[in-house]
């Protein structure tokens, strides 16, 4: 079974709004065994979706659409799938009042545009929507179905999740993936690394996903037999573990700063972070994982000069001779944030985020970062090219893997 996906909508087009429903359903989907072979998006064009209705019903077995379903004069998305599949539209006063219901019960007064949705199309099934105005729709034509969804993405995953997956169970094909997280891996030193890709790919196809916070390598394996894909899949994984396992810091949608936690709350230790370029993210990613208070003692942010010698007692003389951007002040910071808070591990970033600041000898994307435990003192000089919000992200990811780093010897 292979599946087509229709965003419908103007916002989409202009970049006003991300394509977040598209991403949910395939993921969903793929996890069911439903192959998604296209996604395709569209304005609110009666014309335009006519063209992408008939494309995709002619090249997929199933077709979802999202968005255009309101009560609103631009919600057209119903009357067109309604003049597509020829289907008149007929009054239903069981939707008129179970619509007026749903508003007293919420205290509010229907609006007049809201009788629209009691319209259907004749030759439509209705999707129950639990928790909004809209109907879901559902057409066949030639042996094929077309579920018609809204837009709004709280409203899609409900009716997706009640009615729409429960109908695919059972029907696609077995699809099993695994995402290997790295960081501190260049794309292409990874595929390097692999070495002969056929190795891996005789029981997996791979994927190299490059993002901000690293590589991720997928592998995915399609089949009948579930224990013979997972099987596959396993001896896909342990290639890959046995060329790239030192980057690995996780898998799937695991992030880096839930590794690390786990390995402070593992190994009962605590860190203090003390930022200049990253503003606190650091923090907030140590902070944004449930039970941090068990590892994170403190964090403090010295974006100044005056700040870091007031707060931190950084020496004026490091600042005088070697400027806030190099390793003396990052081991200085890092020295401090530990010895003041009494926590085992103090981190520490500064660094120049841009777009402005750079120097021919401190450009634009260079960043120290320093670590201090009971044993060293240690900074780490990286250099990145992108832009400002970027290089934050990677200053953050680089500071991590450090502290990660640290946390693997004592487990070791």
């Amino acid at each position: 079974m292979n599946l087509e996906i229709i965003s419908i909508g103007d916002e989409l087009l202009i970049g006003q709004t991300v394509n977040t429903n598209a991403t949910w359903l395939a993921k969903h989907l793929t996890s069911l065994g439903v192959e998604v072979k296209w996604i395709t998006t569209v304005g609110d064009d009666a014309d335009d979706i006519k063209s992408a209705l008939a494309t995709a019903l002619q090249r997929s077995d199933v077709v979802i659409t999202t968005g255009g379903i309101g009560p609103t004069h631009d919600d057209i998305t119903k009357n067109v799938a309604a003049d597509f599949f020829e289907s008149e539209l007929i009054f239903k006063a069981e939707i008129l009042e179970q619509l007026k219901r749903r508003f007293e019960k919420r205290g509010r007064k229907m609006s007049v545009t809201n009788e629209d949705q009691a319209w259907i199309p004749e030759k439509a099934q209705l999707i129950d929507n639990p928790i909004g105005t809209a109907a879901g729709l559902i057409f066949e034509k030639d042996g094929k179905k077309c579920f018609i969804l809204p837009g709004v993405p709280s409203e899609m995953k409900m009716m997706s999740e009640k009615t729409l997956f429960p109908m695919f169970k059972g029907q696609g094909q077995t699809i099993v993936q695994k995402t290997i997280r790295t960081t501190g891996l260049p794309e292409s030193t990874a595929f390097e690394k692999l070495g002969d890709i056929k190795r891996v790919e005789q029981f997996a196809k791979v994927a190299f996903l490059p993002k901000t916070s690293g590589v991720d390598i997928r592998l995915t394996v399609k089949g009948t037999d579930e224990t013979e894909c997972r099987k596959k899949l396993e001896q896909g994984v342990n290639i890959v573990l046995a060329s790239v396992g030192k980057y690995v810091y996780g898998y799937d949608d695991e992030e880096l700063e839930e590794a690390v936690a786990k390995l402070l709350i593992k190994t009962h230790k605590t860190v203090a972070v003390a930022e200049s370029c990253t503003g606190g993210l650091l923090a907030n990613k140590l902070t944004n994982i449930s039970g941090s208070s068990e590892y994170f003692e403190r964090g403090v942010v010295t974006y100044s000069n005056q700040s870091k010698i007031e707060i931190l007692g950084i020496p004026e003389e490091i600042l005088e001779k070697h400027g806030a951007v190099s390793l003396e002040t990052a081991e200085a910071m890092a020295e401090a944030a530990r010895k003041i808070s009494g926590a085992d591990f103090g981190i520490s970033t500064t660094g120049i985020a841009g777009p402005t600041g750079g120097t021919e000898e401190k450009p634009v994307g260079l960043v120290y970062i320093g670590v201090s435990t009971a044993k060293e003192i240690y900074s780490k000089r990286l250099l990145f090219f992108k832009e400002r919000l970027e290089n934050k992200d990677r200053f953050v990811q680089a500071a991590l893997s450090l502290l990660k780093g640290e946390l693997i010897k004592l487990i070791a």
